[in-house]
């Protein structure tokens, strides 16, 4: 080893290492005691428990028929007016709102299908990962 590494040694242990032994941890400050009489909230497994909030339901009966109720999110403006169905285009008005069509009566020459397909697979899949292995 040179005198120069040497040299240079002995001074990083005379000098950095008690700089560095010394050092004092900055932690945060704890957060200031609540009022004596303030109720403490319950932990969960999860953290605090969150209280459900109660969201008002609309019983006008004219203005359910007139306005799509809840459509507004601001906390300024109305619901959206219901049209005419004149208005709406016509694909609106052939869509399956009564049941979900078996995977049997899809034609297998379609997105659809094969979409479906591929979701009832990754279920049963998952279905069968989660069952104990022998």
């Amino acid at each position: 080893m040179s005198s120069f590494t040497v040299a240079l040694a002995m001074l990083r242990q005379r000098v950095f290492a008690p700089a560095l032994a010394t050092s004092t941890r900055c932690y945060a400050v704890k957060p200031a005691a609540a009022a004596p009489g303030a109720k403490k909230k319950k932990l969960g497994k999860l953290g605090p428990i969150m209280e459900k909030k109660v969201i008002p339901v609309e019983t006008d009966a004219n203005k359910l028929v007139a306005y799509v109720c809840g459509s507004n999110y601001l906390k300024t403006g109305q619901d959206v007016k219901i049209k005419p169905d004149a208005e709406y285009p016509d694909w609106l008005w052939t869509l399956n709102t009564e049941r979900i069509i078996p995977l049997d009566e899809l034609d297998p020459n379609t997105k659809q299908y094969w979409r479906r397909l591929r979701k009832m697979a990754l279920r049963r899949n998952n279905q069968l990962s989660k069952l104990k292995k022998f």
